[in-house]
């Protein structure tokens, strides 16, 4: 892993992205090194030759001079990056960031795939209806270890219950569901009581990266080779069609509310939490304004 200091004029930017107002990111690159990472169009930024997910640059920044501007504002922390990867624990870029905005008013929300968020569990719940989302798109930690370098499906659910049961808004992000290999329900069965929303969203291949799934899939699973090429060469939505209205029928066996392409996940949730499926190709996305009185239970 090659690790740099960068200096950087912000580590506030203004963002395009309908979940925020702001994205903020400590780090450039992430040691996590998911397969699967859209954020590996970054590397093209850098200036770095190694491999996406062997090198990381920690952003050192002069201190946020008027946090109170961000007061209401809605600030993702992570959208390109895992703020607390591996060497957060040496750095600490991410809990400086919170100390400099704590008091000012500002809207946090936090993706990662870490535990080490729960040191500063006493800091993110100072922030008003402050998020934080895991990712988990299987329970095979077998599988998981041939995605990314995380901490294990465990870890992150434990700190996903310890983070709902302080009465921080929780997210378990289903994402990205593997064809035929991410258990959907089961994740959902294991995650429902610690989290206030469950997001789902399909496995978008595009990129440096389909290559290298489609060869995983190969070697791995070679029975799904049939699936996933109808899927990822020939266009065909139908796996994911199929997925949405068994989800429905699942939703409603689980007592849970299910939405389709909804932007309410930005508000308050109060148990039992709510499924929003995210699956954005462009036939879901048609099929889904057509039928949304249909598809919300």
């Amino acid at each position: 892993m090659t690790v740099r200091e960068i200096r950087v004029k912000n580590v506030i930017n203004k963002s395009d992205l309908p979940a925020c107002e702001y994205s903020v990111n400590p780090y450039v690159g992430c040691e996590h090194a998911c397969k699967y990472c859209y954020a590996c169009f970054m590397k093209r930024f850098t200036g770095h030759d190694e491999t996406w997910g062997d090198f990381l640059d920690v952003k050192l920044w002069e201190r946020i001079k008027n946090p109170q501007k961000y007061k209401g504002k809605e600030l993702f922390i992570g959208s390109v990056t895992d703020p607390y990867q591996p060497q957060e624990e040496k750095y600490g870029r991410t809990r400086a960031l919170l100390e400099e905005l704590a008091g000012s008013g500002a809207r946090i929300s936090i993706a990662t795939k870490s535990d080490l968020i729960l040191r500063d569990l006493e800091l993110i719940k100072s922030f008003p209806d402050a998020r934080v989302s895991w990712s988990v798109n299987t329970l095979d930690e077998d599988f998981k270890n041939d995605m990314d370098n995380g901490v294990s499906i465990e870890r992150r659910l434990r700190a996903m219950k310890i983070f709902h049961d302080e009465g921080v808004r929780t997210t378990c992000f289903i994402s990205p569901i593997f064809p035929a290999i991410t258990d959907v329900k089961a994740i959902i069965e294991r995650a429902k009581d610690k989290c206030n929303l469950i997001w789902l969203e399909n496995l978008n291949l595009r990129g440096t990266f389909k290559p290298a799934v489609m060869r995983y899939i190969a070697n791995k699973y070679p029975e799904l080779v049939p699936l996933y090429r109808s899927i990822y060469s020939c266009g065909d939505n139908t796996f994911w069609e199929m997925l949405d209205f068994d989800l429905q029928a699942f939703a409603v066996e689980q007592g849970l509310e299910y939405k389709v392409n909804d932007d309410s996940f930005l508000r308050a949730f109060d148990a039992p939490p709510v499924m929003v499926n995210f699956f954005y190709h462009s036939k879901i996305k048609k099929s889904a304004k057509a039928n949304k009185a249909e598809r919300i239970i």
